[in-house]
């Protein structure tokens, strides 16, 4: 069992067996030993399917205890999982599902609706999630199987279903064991090749370092599962300390989550920084903007009760049971980090990819560095490459968590993974004197002026994502001058009767107080505003290429 993540979860559920696992918020709750016996059902439908070790299984569809049992089952059966982001186009879903060379896809009910069997050619199984009712198979006897599955269970485990059976796949550190199409921020998607060393070193880690985590304590599911974040933290390391996940039944709107952390009262709570900047802008900050909080923010010893009493309705507002909140996936808004380390909340930001399985830094909240994304985690190394005077250079990582490579595009491999070992991010960051990791930006997205001088698009931007009625920003270099593309806060200017003329007037107003605060070269020019949101991957970040001027 030793450094194998199928043994951890082998283990898992044989300890735990009679603790609840999996359940749909407001449904059906499934205990360990009943995920145990739904793997072993999807055991046997994938064997009479002609499903065999190593073939690939896509698996499409919202969070749910299906898809976490599908999952397991995959996986414990010796076969790879194609996780795919159940809000994908169709054409999206049918090309990595061709790419991916999957022989069986399980699919929810409403992805499925608009997917064609007729596109996805090399298919020999397709089953719906909700009920794993059968919509093809090639062997036509697994038709028969499904309709008898309880007979064909029985069958097979004539004394009875015991932890005594709980015997899984045997892999290989090197053997693939999930094959994860991200959408990229600054390019699209590729197939990253995660072998089971990833995953037992995630879980790992993740085991050790989470201390305060103990079986039976409640997680709430809100991150996709088919994106490596929600899936490693929210899932494989809950599963390996033998936890209560609950999944949520539709995208978690603010009113959902307000309630399910008050009903669940989660130990741990993941988080992209969208959630947490939204919830702070719309009930944080409008509080003490009021003339009487501002006045008694500044009058000594009472700010401190005024800042305690928020920090009582931020905490309870997540539960109030939570030993820290990890924000990941994009950097957090600078002002409300600031706030957050002000009134001491319990949060700490982590740095990861999809590549890596995901992380590469975290520490825990009582140790972490404000800006930072923590220490380097174990079996893994960092270093920076061509660092400037300030020491911000090229992230380059190496170790365990690294993937074996990109599917089937080895020119995208070789581009940042070296035969060494070492991987270059296309982040850009510096490590200071304590091994602390801190973020600057992407490589890619870094402007280089006319006067040579580096410009961070994104610092820029978490400036002016701070103004008044901005929702969101994005900064462009077109024609030798800097562009902000700008998505107002709509709700706001509603609720504020600020009519759609006015708006663009209140942004040149945001542009001057801007470039007060920017150096000369680094100014912007001009804006354009935007009527929709910009396109989100999964980790909320704005896909930016697609934003990006076409050059002649």
């Amino acid at each position: 069992m030793e450094n194998r993540f199928l043994g951890i979860i082998e283990n898992s559920i044989k300890a735990y067996w009679e603790l609840p696992g999996f359940s749909d918020y407001k449904g059906k709750t499934y205990y360990y030993k009943d995920i145990a016996k739904q793997i072993a059902y999807l055991h046997i439908l994938l064997e009479q399917a002609g499903i065999r070790k190593g073939d690939k299984v896509a698996l499409v569809g919202r969070n749910s205890s299906h898809w976490a049992i599908s999952f397991f089952g995959v996986l414990t059966y010796g076969a790879v999982v194609v996780p795919i982001l159940h809000d994908f186009t169709s054409d999206n879903i049918h090309h990595i599902v061709n790419h991916s060379e999957a022989k069986a896809v399980l699919a929810g009910s409403t992805n499925w609706e608009h997917m064609d069997a007729d596109a996805m050619p090399n298919l020999k199984f397709v089953a719906i999630l909700d009920d794993f009712s059968i919509i093809l198979a090639e062997e036509k006897k697994v038709y028969d199987v499904r309709n008898r599955w309880d007979e064909y269970f029985e069958s097979t485990y004539p004394e009875g279903f015991t932890p005594h059976h709980v015997a899984y796949h045997t892999e290989e550190p090197e053997q693939l064991a999930v094959l994860n199409y991200t959408s990229g921020t600054t390019s699209f998607s590729k197939g990253v090749m995660l072998p089971y060393r990833s995953l037992w070193s995630n879980t790992k880690y993740a085991n050790e370092a989470l201390p305060f985590i103990h079986p039976g304590d409640n997680l709430v599911c809100m991150l996709p599962m088919a994106h490596m974040y929600g899936l490693a933290f929210e899932i494989l390391n809950a599963v390996g300390k033998g936890c209560h996940i609950y999944f949520l039944p539709r995208i978690p709107s603010p009113k959902l989550l307000l309630e399910s952390f008050a009903v669940l009262r989660p130990t741990l709570i993941l988080s992209v920084p969208l959630i947490i900047e939204k919830m702070m802008k719309s009930r944080v900050f409008p509080e003490m903007e009021k003339p009487l909080i501002k006045f008694l923010l500044k009058l000594p010893g009472v700010n401190k009760v005024i800042l305690n009493t928020i920090a009582a309705k931020l905490n309870k507002a997540f539960g109030d049971n939570f030993s820290e909140i990890v924000i990941g996936g994009a950097a957090l808004n600078k002002d409300v980090e600031n706030f957050l380390h002000r009134i001491k909340f319990r949060y700490t930001v982590g740095y990861g990819l999809t590549e890596c399985g995901p992380l590469v830094a975290y520490s825990q909240w009582d140790s972490f560095k404000k800006g930072s994304v923590g220490r380097i985690v174990d079996r893994m190394e960092v270093r920076i490459s061509n660092p400037d005077s300030d020491g911000v250079g090229e992230i380059f990582v190496k170790g365990m968590n690294i993937m074996l490579g990109y599917y089937k595009n080895k020119g995208a491999t070789d581009a940042i993974l070296s035969p060494d070992g070492w991987m270059n991010t296309g982040d850009l960051g510096l490590i200071d004197k304590d091994g602390v990791l801190y973020i600057r930006g992407r490589s890619k997205t870094m402007i280089l002026s006319a006067n040579g001088q580096n410009i961070y698009p994104e610092e820029i931007e978490d400036l002016l994502n701070n103004m008044p009625y901005v929702s969101e920003s994005l900064l462009i270099y077109q024609e030798g001058k800097l562009v902000a593309l700008i998505y107002p806060d709509l709700d706001k200017m509603e609720n504020d009767q600020i009519e759609d003329g006015g708006i663009g007037r209140l942004m040149q107003e945001n542009l001057d107080q801007l470039n007060k605060k920017l150096p000369l070269y680094s100014r912007v020019n001009s804006f354009k505003l935007y009527s929709e949101e910009f396109e989100k991957t999964p980790k909320r970040s704005i896909k930016r290429y697609l934003y990006q001027p076409i050059e002649n």
